[in-house]
Formats: structure tokens, sequence, C-alpha cells
């Protein structure tokens, strides 16, 4: 798991800000029925936060929250209304086996779902999607699956590895298949996803002219973005300046 359950984003809340909230359920087109957290506030721009392996839970709703609060509207989704439902889950559940029976398709039909939804509107509203861990390579996977996505941006997700979800090919194999911006967020220090597999990536990206960077924070571990962790507030600070720059550029 990245975040420990009582995990919040190392993102201050704006004071003042008006963000009208919910939780809610989207429906996918193959009809599955999916648990969301939506946070609004009018903004030109939307976004759908894609979580780690443990699904939707509080990070990713306060997360949502403070997008909302700095301009872009934004959806997080849950990955297991197919096998888990809707209904909210306690601390100590069991992912695992959910994570294992979710597929590529599945992904990209609810993300879709998501997308539809911050664009009943306005058709034309610039969409990104931001990732972490699991929902960070799984924003990559996306960025190549026609989504009409202004931009993806993942946090510490693995580009080389295949099988995760199911149906899926490495995000390495598909980097031609992008067709919109990407930002992504690595620890240098991740004992998961060796440096040598970022580097890759960025030659991948700039082999295919796909705009975008790679920024590989050299001492952070996995899950550095994290307010609990006072010794990489530095690297956190930066990267939610680089997904403002990344957003404001490519609205």
């Amino acid at each position: 798991m990245c975040f420990d359950v009582d995990s919040v984003p190392p993102v201050p809340a704006v004071a003042g800000g008006s963000v009208a909230h919910a939780d809610t359920t989207l429906e996918a087109a193959d009809g599955n029925r999916f648990a969301a957290f939506t946070a609004t506030a009018g903004s030109p721009s939307g976004i759908v936060i894609l979580p780690d392996v443990r699904g939707l839970f509080r990070f990713y709703e306060e997360l949502a929250l403070r997008f909302a609060e700095h301009g872009h509207d934004a959806v997080a989704i849950d990955y297991f209304g197919r096998t888990a439902g809707v209904s909210k889950r306690p601390e100590d559940w069991d992912f695992w086996p959910e994570v294992e029976a979710t597929t590529l398709d599945g992904i990209i039909a609810d993300t879709r779902s998501a997308i539809d939804y911050l664009r009943k509107e306005d058709p034309d509203r610039p969409v990104f999607l931001v990732g972490f861990c699991f929902g960070g390579s799984n924003s990559w996977h996306l960025a190549a699956a026609g989504l009409d996505l202004a931009g993806v941006i993942g946090f510490y997700g693995h580009p080389d590895r295949p099988g995760f979800p199911q149906g899926a090919p490495s995000v390495l194999s598909v980097v031609e298949r992008i067709t919109c911006p990407v930002l992504a967020l690595q620890g240098g220090a991740d004992p998961g996803i060796p440096v040598e597999v970022d580097d890759l990536f960025r030659d991948a990206m700039a082999a295919a002219d796909v705009p975008g960077e790679v920024v590989v924070y050299d001492d952070a571990p996995h899950s550095f973005f994290d307010r609990k962790f006072d010794a990489y507030v530095d690297e956190s600070a930066d990267a939610w300046d680089r997904i403002q720059t990344f957003l404001a550029a490519n609205v």
C-alpha cells in the first residue's frame, strides 16, 4: 500500500475556498457501478484521480479537494466496483485479491465514465489524469487509450511491468501510442522501480516525440508525496509546483 490510511496530501488547504464535494456512484458503459468522490468549484478544467492499490480512500478524497481549491474540478475513482461493490471499506480490508482481478479494459471503461462526468456540461473540457503507484502506471496506459486527454501525471508508476492490471502491456511498449503530454514524478530511492527504468521511459518518450518529462527525486522513496514524510517536504513541494505548471501549460 502506498499510503497509511491516515495519510493526507502534503498540500495546504486554501483558506476560504468554496468547494462542493460528495460521495457518488458512477456507471461505466459496461454497466459496472463504482464508487467515486467528487470535488467541484465550477472550474474550467477537470482531473480524474487514479488511486494506489488500496483504491479510493481518504488521501484521494482530500487530494480531490485540494485540486478543486486550486482551480480544477476533480473526481477520485475506485477500481473495485466489479468485485467489491461501492460501499465504504474498513481500514484493514484485504484489497490484493481485488487488485489482482482488475483488468486494463475495466479501468479504461471506468475512467472514461469519470471523464464523461467531468465533461457532461462541456464535451470539449480539458481533462487530466493524476495517478499514484498502480494509478501512476495506469495513467500512462490510459494516455495511449484514445481518451482525448489534455495530459497525464503519474507518481511512482512502473514503466516496465506488463500484466498489472490484467491485459496491460508494459508502458514502455505503448509509448508510441501516447497522444498527450506526460509528467512522471519518480523516487530515485524507490526499491521497486530502478532509476534505469525511469531513464528508459524518458528516452522512449523522447524517441516518440511525446511531450513532457520524467522527474526523478534522487533520495526520495516510493510514496514520498505524503505530509507525514517531513524529510521529503521539499520534493513534495516541487512536485506540486510542477503539477500546477503542467496543468496550466496544457489546459
